[in-house]
Order: structure tokens, then C-alpha cells, then sequence
């Protein structure tokens, strides 16, 4: 197998198990608050990643030169997490996990003032034109126009906010610290909040089902960091929308939700405008 085909598939597992993890978050939500079910997430995912530093002897990856950053990171992070376990609590998987993708557009918006990149005509109109498929999602009149479908899109500004701050460490953080303090400062910050939404879980199966979202968590982001290893960004960017099938399918299959038409229109226009601020955005680099 090439590098490149080993990398699209351990992108494409990535997404699957991070779909699984909000299938099993959004079934959760039946019983538990959706706080203390991202607070199950980090706190669980953090002892992941802290069993294998000690393991691996890597505690000392811990140690961050840009603590301030690493923690808006971590603030950011969480705070997305939360927005979006709530939105799941009422919206379908599927439809807000696609909402939740216009965060690319949002990063390329975003770019302009705090990167110092240029916007220019045709991914302007690719934004807007990505805007109006969660508009599609989302149209007046259908069950999904609710205050709740406003927390995906918080969520893909937060995780848009996040992406921003991850460019800017990139090359002064290993992977692995920033893996980490990710899962540290969610676990910290949403700690705070657990004793005032703690539910003794209700079954056996629901304890292992919470551990299970940070396991979960940690095997996909490390999927993660090994596919970028064995290709380029612009080549997996692509298969990131896989997610989208894994969360139709996970939807179908456990919840019983299928998007209609307008929200499988809106799913496209979404798709189609991030794929073509990815290619763009190769055409650019290569340009340079």
C-alpha cells in the first residue's frame, strides 16, 4: 500500500470513529446532560492519552513553550464539543454534523484578519454559497428550524477559531503536546461544571459507553496525526467529508433519521464549497 492510500485510509477511520463517538453521545443525551457527557469525553480521553505518555515515556510532551495559545485551544475546543452534544440532543446526526461542516469556511474567512491571507472574489462567493446550504438544512418550515440548529454553526466557529490557533503553533508544538493539552484543558474546564450535572449512570452499559467516547476520541485523533504523516493535507482533505456517509448511515441505522431532499441539497452545496476552497487553496500554495 503507498503512503498516500495508507494515509486517505487512516483519514477515513479517523472521521468514521469520531462519528461513532457522537452516535454514542447524541444516544446519551436520552439520560444524561450533554456537560456531563463532553466532561465523560475529555476526562476519559485525557487518562487515555496520559496512560500512554507514561507508557511510552513522553510526559514530558506535557511541557508547552506557548501555554496561552494551547489553552484557548483547549477553551475552544471543549466549548465547540459542548455546543455540539447539545444541538444533538434534538437534531438529527446527520444534518447537524453537515451544518457543522461549513467550519471550513469560516477558517477561510477567518484567515483574512488574523493570518494575514487574502479572501479573494471566488472563495468569497464559495462562503456564501456554502452559508446557504445550511440555510437549505435548516429552511423555515421544517422540523429542523429550531434554536438548536444555531449551535452547530457556534460549533464550527469555535472549532474554525481552534483550526486558526493550530496554524498558528504549528511547527512550535509537537503533535503530541497539543494533543494532549486539548484533552487537559477540556477536562479541567468542564470539571467545573460536572458536580452540578452529575448523574450516577443508569446502567452498566451506559458507564462503558461513556468511556468509550474519550477511547474513541483518542484512537481518532491519533488515526489523525498518522494519516498527515503518510499524505498531504490537500489530498486527505477531501475524504474528511466521509464523515458526512458515516453520520447518514450511523443515523439511519441506530436513530432511524434520514435527511430529506433540502437537507441533501444543502449537504452538497456545503460539500462542493469546501472542496473547492481545498483546491483552491492548492492551487494557491503550488502557485506560490
Amino acid at each position: 500500500m503507498s503512503p498516500q492510500l495508507r494515509g486517505i485510509v487512516l483519514m477515513v477511520a479517523a472521521v468514521g470513529l469520531f462519528v461513532c463517538m457522537d452516535t454514542i453521545a447524541k444516544y446519551l443525551t436520552r439520560w444524561y446532560p450533554p456537560p456531563l457527557i463532553a466532561w465523560a469525553r475529555y476526562a476519559s480521553n485525557l487518562l487515555v492519552l496520559l496512560a500512554f505518555l507514561a507508557a511510552t515515556r513522553q510526559l514530558g510532551r506535557l511541557r508547552s513553550a506557548r501555554p496561552a495559545l494551547q489553552f484557548a485551544r483547549g477553551l475552544l475546543l471543549a466549548l465547540s464539543t459542548l455546543l455540539f452534544f447539545t444541538s444533538l440532543r434534538v437534531l438529527p446526526l446527520a444534518d447537524a454534523s453537515a451544518i457543522g461542516f461549513v467550519m471550513p469556511l469560516f477558517v477561510a474567512a477567518l484567515a483574512v484578519p488574523m493570518l494575514g491571507e487574502r479572501l479573494e472574489m471566488p472563495s468569497l462567493i464559495a462562503i456564501l454559497a456554502g452559508l446557504a446550504g445550511a440555510l437549505a438544512i435548516v429552511r423555515p418550515g421544517s422540523s429542523l428550524f429550531t434554536p438548536y440548529a444555531l449551535l452547530p454553526l457556534g460549533m464550527a466557529l469555535c472549532n474554525a477559531l481552534y483550526q486558526i490557533l493550530t496554524r498558528k503553533l504549528a511547527g512550535l508544538e509537537h503533535p503530541m503536546t497539543s494533543l494532549a493539552w486539548g484533552a487537559l484543558v477540556g477536562a479541567v474546564l468542564l470539571s467545573a461544571a460536572a458536580p452540578f450535572v452529575w448523574t450516577p449512570p443508569e446502567a452498566l452499559s451506559h458507564g462503558a459507553l461513556i468511556v468509550a467516547i474519550g477511547v474513541l476520541a483518542s484512537v481518532g485523533h491519533w488515526l489523525l496525526i498518522k494519516a498527515y504523516e503518510h499524505a498531504s493535507a490537500t489530498l486527505l482533505v477531501p475524504f474528511h467529508y466521509t464523515a458526512l456517509a458515516w453520520a447518514m448511515l450511523s443515523g439511519w441505522l441506530v436513530f432511524g433519521d434520514f435527511p430529506d431532499g433540502g437537507s441533501l441539497l444543502g449537504m452538497g452545496i456545503i460539500v462542493l464549497s469546501g472542496l473547492y476552497l481545498a483546491n483552491r487553496q492548492r492551487y494557491t500554495v503550488h502557485r506560490a
